[in-house]
């Protein structure tokens, strides 16, 4: 069975990956989710099976879509902290954002290509007068399982982009901070050491989110 933190992920991907790649410039985050959900979707019903036997493409394809659609940079900062990001060089900053974004596309990349859509409802559109606004949806897994998920989402030079997201009720940013500042102690405060294996870190969350599976919905 696809673990939870897998489910969410690829979910995350399938949900926000194509749509600011090809957003048009001040588009609402809620029409960025909805729209380009079924894009991508169709993207996959078309060239799933390319992908599967070609797997490098499909991993430099996701990284070409995510990129744009990803805060990385403040995904990156989060997740390290300031009492750790204060004392990391440029060059530690971008290398840590280049394997965060390759061990999320390299792990779950495979689980987004087995991903079945079974429904996916996007909630209606909230206050976006701000600088930060969230897009809600639930996904209907193979078994039945339903899936809550918020997507946080800021809006940088006047385009949203993702910052975070909450899957059945898991803060994976939060999640992410705690398994780094982890790492940093277990390494001692080595950050080089702690980026070369987050790799490994990434694929430890699973274990924590597997627990929280939801159960399959009542039929």
């Amino acid at each position: 069975m696809i673990s939870l933190l897998r489910r969410g992920l690829l979910i995350m991907l399938a949900a926000a990956m194509p749509l600011m790649a090809s957003a048009a410039p001040g588009q609402s985050a809620h029409d960025i989710v909805s729209d380009t959900t079924t894009r991508l979707l169709a993207d996959l019903a078309a060239n799933k099976e390319q992908y599967k036997t070609d797997p490098t493409k499909f991993y430099d394809a996701l990284n070409d879509i995510v990129g744009p659609v990803v805060d990385a940079d403040g995904i990156s900062k989060s997740i390290m902290t300031v009492k750790y990001s204060r004392n990391a060089s440029p060059a530690q900053m971008a290398r840590f954002e280049e394997n965060f974004k390759r061990s999320l596309i390299q792990f779950y990349g495979n689980a987004l290509l087995e991903y079945k859509n079974k429904g996916i409802v996007v909630k209606p559109a909230k206050d976006e007068s701000g600088e930060r606004t969230s897009v809600d949806m639930t996904v209907t897994g193979e078994n039945g399982a339903i899936y809550p998920i918020s997507y946080t989402l800021v809006k940088i030079n006047g385009e949203w982009k993702v910052r975070n997201v909450i899957l059945n009720g898991i803060n994976i940013g939060k999640l992410f901070r705690d398994q780094f500042a982890d790492a940093m102690q277990r390494n001692g405060n080595n950050l080089d050491k702690t980026i070369d294996g987050w790799a490994g870190e990434v694929a430890k969350a699973k274990e924590t989110t597997d627990k929280a599976a939801p159960k399959a919905a009542e039929q």
